[in-house]
């Protein structure tokens, strides 16, 4: 249930104003069709070359059985790169991907080559459940530990990463205990102000990064876990727990476009803008959602 439409549309208006979308070009899958048979698919991302990465966790705490799965136009898919622990989100840079693994930060070149970007010991506090992944125009990611949500809560983080694998703790529980269990992130351009869904209080609360500030603009996401941005100026937030994907718009009003996902969880918008990406992590299924 939405707080306020004012709230929302100010840090829309001021935060998104500067948020980065590259020009639409056709690179989606052409008349895409569920893609199904995936092993507990989490999280997924378009190159511009059209084709689509999903991270697997596969089964949940086992070491080594992750991976990533590559879809290319025609709707075929292949192993991109194995040997993963659990893999959740994703982002590219460049010609790299990224994906956060478990306790770490893991760099895939464009051969599925696979090496350690960020060791969970480079943290300022060991990772408990590293979750999505976010970039900015600089080249800096962003990351979420969503801290112990498996069992009694409490550890919540978001980290900034430099180019250079450096990490900053931007927030944590300890400093705002509003922070219950960090997941979708959403990065302006500056890397000023930072979106962020909770995936135990279902709120959407915008982070300065400069000044440490959480602000509370909307709320009733249920299990809150992607977070993505149209060029419109629509949000897209997917809830994992009671399988739903809402839009938000520029005027702070949240409808539900679609609900029965198993779970519904890291969401991505096509180049193209004309579909959101939905991956079913129970049913494992990645759904395509018509945008226009």
């Amino acid at each position: 249930m939405l707080k306020t439409h004012m709230k929302i549309g100010l840090v829309l208006a001021s935060t998104f104003m500067v948020l980065g979308c590259q020009s639409a070009t056709k690179t989606t899958l052409d008349n895409p069709q569920k893609i199904t048979g995936l092993k507990t698919p989490e999280s997924v991302v378009q190159a511009k070359d059209g084709r689509i990465y999903v991270s697997e966790i596969n089964e949940f705490g086992k070491d080594g059985d992750g991976q990533i799965t590559v879809i290319d136009r025609n709707g075929k898919t292949a192993v991109f790169a194995t040997g993963l622990d659990d893999p959740k989100g994703l982002v590219i840079i460049g010609k790299n991907l990224y994906a956060a693994d478990k306790n770490k930060v893991i760099k895939i070149d464009s051969a599925g080559k696979t090496s350690v970007f960020v060791a969970s010991d480079a943290f300022p506090s060991t990772p408990i459940f590293l979750n999505d992944l976010e970039a900015d125009p600089q080249g800096n990611l962003y990351v979420s530990d969503s801290g112990d949500i498996l069992g009694k809560g409490g550890g919540g983080a978001i980290y900034k990463i430099n180019a250079h694998g450096q990490v900053t703790l931007l927030i944590n529980d300890k400093q705002d205990a509003r922070l219950k269990g960090p997941n979708g992130l959403l990065a302006d351009d500056t890397g000023n102000f930072i979106l962020e869904v909770d995936f135990v209080s279902g709120i959407l609360y915008s982070l300065n990064t400069q000044t440490g500030q959480l602000t509370d603009i909307a709320e009733g996401f249920g299990g809150g876990d992607g977070l993505v941005h149209h060029s419109n100026g629509t949000m897209y937030v997917s809830d994992w727990k009671n399988g739903k994907v809402f839009s938000v718009n520029t005027k702070g009003d949240v409808t539900v476009i679609k609900s029965g996902y198993q779970a519904a969880a890291d969401i991505a918008i096509t180049k193209d803008e004309a579909y959101l990406l939905v991956p079913d992590m129970k049913a494992g299924v990645l759904d395509f959602i018509p945008l226009k």
